[in-house]
């Protein structure tokens, strides 16, 4: 399960002389005269490309590991809620979804005449079979850690239900708004996915191509786009040069070194998204050295993050200051931020015994655009201090094979944007399945799930800043920056916006899109 859910999120490797090609070919390039003033128009066929893919890829609504697979879900699937271009929360499926005045039990209220892309009602017994298809022990699903604590749910009326959990939780809306939380039939065979998006599956070879077409049963109405065509390419520059021959309308997960490049064809434009995504360093606390604190702050002290981002993001990111969930209202932006200090990082290893420094071993693959890149220039900022990484670049299959993620005492990990609560539920307590850092504190876990049951909006936000800062001083992360997510497109493609997610292509939000005429 590990594997699958984490193998290959957006792995997109570099590729030398794509930018020299690029520019060449748009210095010659007229722009075309396209008029998008208009109304939305209806019909057409959106042709996107991504890299990735693989024969592993899959339709399944709970399981996806891919930006292909994440394109596919987001489109067949709807959540009861998602997050929204301004990373607020919106209602999708559900009209309503209330706790009692302690949060262990939340009441659903469905829109009303829902229907799947068979033309079946949607109702409470299909929510109630989603969220036990996600959870079951047996067959556990990419959710499953963060609606563990359902304990039952019960049909109310023909719109209604009831979610009882065993413990409180004011923040159960994070877990449903996660795209992987797409609410399928009662009957649901992923052989045959039957959804409530704004599109059904006509064709799906893994790795290769997925023809969708659009839902007349979506409860917003049905899309502008007749169809849409998700394609994966192996290489960037083989997606590059389908966008560039127009083979594709609009590719995702761009490498940023490229933007200005694009920018600089006339018939095309840049979606560039500000975002939450992280792809930090791990250190394994209970692993030497890193069991030690002064090392670990070492570690974060001797990386200059002004020039990871410049090197590494073509200056296309925000920076980090060791910690995750930017979009959180209560990220601690009055948190110092964590400059580089070459001396101060070099007596904190003397102080843990080191006063020659350390030599750890890095393995790297490209499990996110940039991830080597970052590799290497850390190695290079951190050497200064007595700090000598040694790089061991796999392949992201190998990366993420089970005995070496959630193994390596140095490594590097990847995670799109979520509210802090409900990511350190996946990589920071005593269950977390994606514990990189081996940070297992009973006491940290206890005071997590307290604050999850805390109902009022500021007395959480006080009780995750004790968590956050406790993160800040002794947690195992190097979180260095935010990257934008970089999409390309067609200028006859309009309605991609940014979104903050990290998800490519806008978020796969197809539905907003349409093909504009010249």
């Amino acid at each position: 399960m590990v594997e699958l859910s984490r193998r290959q999120l957006l792995g997109a490797a570099a590729v030398a002389g794509s930018a020299t090609a690029l520019a060449a070919c748009s210095q010659t390039l007229p722009a075309e005269n396209i008029d998008t003033s208009g109304p939305p128009r209806k019909g057409g066929t959106l042709r996107v490309g991504l890299v990735g893919g693989s024969t592993a890829d899959t339709v399944d609504a709970h399981i996806p590991a891919s930006a292909s697979d994440a394109a596919r879900v987001i489109n067949l699937y709807e959540p009861l809620v998602r997050r929204g271009y301004e990373y607020e929360l919106e209602n999708r499926l559900a009209e309503s979804l209330e706790p009692n005045s302690n949060a262990t039990e939340w009441t659903v209220r469905l829109r009303e005449g829902l229907k799947f892309s068979d033309g079946r009602p949607l109702r409470p017994e299909d929510v109630i079979a989603t969220y036990e298809r996600v959870a079951d022990p047996d067959d556990p699903k990419n959710g499953a850690g963060s609606i563990a604590h359902i304990e039952s749910m019960q049909v109310v009326d023909d719109r209604t239900l009831t979610i009882s959990l065993s413990r409180p939780d004011a923040t159960l809306t994070d877990a449903l708004a996660e795209y992987q939380m797409g609410i399928v039939p009662e009957d649901y065979d992923p052989e045959n996915p039957i959804g409530a998006g704004p599109f059904k599956l006509v064709n799906f070879s893994a790795g290769r191509e997925t023809i969708l077409e659009r839902n007349e049963h979506y409860y917003l109405g049905p899309a502008n786009l007749d169809r849409v065509e998700i394609v994966d390419f192996y290489q960037e520059d083989a997606m590059l040069n389908a966008l560039l021959s127009s083979q594709v309308d609009g590719i995702g997960a761009l490498n940023h070194a490229l933007v200005r490049v694009i920018e600089s064809d006339p018939r095309l434009h840049v979606v560039s998204s500000e975002t939450g995504m992280w792809l930090p360093f791990t250190m394994r606390v209970d692993h030497e050295p890193f069991d030690d604190v002064r090392v670990r702050q070492a570690m974060r002290l001797a990386v200059a993050r002004p020039g990871m981002v410049d090197q590494v993001y073509s200056g296309e990111g925000q920076l980090g200051n060791d910690m995750f969930a930017l979009y959180d209202p209560a990220y601690p932006h009055e948190f110092p931020q964590r400059e580089q200090n070459i001396e101060e990082a070099k007596q904190l290893l003397a102080d843990a015994g080191y006063p020659d420094g350390i030599d750890i071993t890095l393995p790297t693959s490209e499990i996110a655009s940039g991830a080597v890149r970052a590799a290497q220039v850390y190695a290079e900022q951190v050497r200064d201090a007595g700090i000598r990484v040694k790089i061991e670049q796999v392949d992201s299959t190998t990366f993420w094979a089970d005995g070496h993620y959630l193994s390596y005492p140095f490594a590097q990990t990847f995670y799109y944007t979520r509210n802090f609560l409900e990511q350190v539920n996946r990589c920071a307590t005593e269950e977390a399945p994606f514990n990189e850092t081996h940070w297992a504190d009973p006491d940290f876990t206890a005071r997590v799930e307290k604050a999850r049951g805390i109902v009022d909006d500021r007395e959480r936000g006080e009780a995750v800043k004790e968590l956050q800062r406790e993160f800040y001083d002794r947690g195992g992360y190097i979180i260095w920056g935010f990257p934008n997510q970089v999409d390309a497109y067609h200028n006859y493609v309009v309605g991609a916006k940014p979104h903050p997610s990290g998800v490519a292509l806008s978020q796969g939000l197809f539905y907003d899109m349409w093909i504009a005429e010249a």
